[in-house]
């Protein structure tokens, strides 16, 4: 989902005057996204001066770290710390919890392709 880096947007509200689908407003001089009516059109990025419409896949890292802290906090709970035998089959279904995600993910984009080529579109 495409959003908003808060540090480069100056508030001149160009995205929200161009997008079709009116899926950005303004907070404190700042625009945001608002996800459920966000249509990916890629029109924020192309009209934005200041280049503060960004794609989601930079925020990949990040999204790395915050499971990361995730599994961590877990990790640290009273049931779990320092307990080896415990901590093993917590880490054996985080990774599936995560393979379920990337398998969802990989048979989405299977579909679209599907959809991509058929004479519907």
């Amino acid at each position: 989902m495409p959003w908003i880096n808060k540090e480069s947007c100056t508030g001149c509200g160009i995205c929200v005057d161009e997008c079709p689908a009116g899926a950005i407003g303004m907070e404190n001089d700042i625009a945001f996204i608002k996800d459920d009516a966000c249509i990916r059109c890629g029109i924020c990025h192309d009209v934005c001066p200041e280049d503060a419409a960004r794609h989601d896949g930079e925020r990949i890292p990040e999204e790395v770290q915050l499971n990361l802290a995730y599994v961590k906090k877990l990790l640290a709970h009273e049931y779990y710390a320092n307990d080896k035998a415990k901590q093993k089959p917590l880490l054996d279904r985080l990774k599936r919890f995560y393979t379920k995600d990337k398998k969802v993910a990989e048979k989405t984009i299977e579909a679209l392709e599907t959809l991509k080529n058929t004479e519907c579109l």
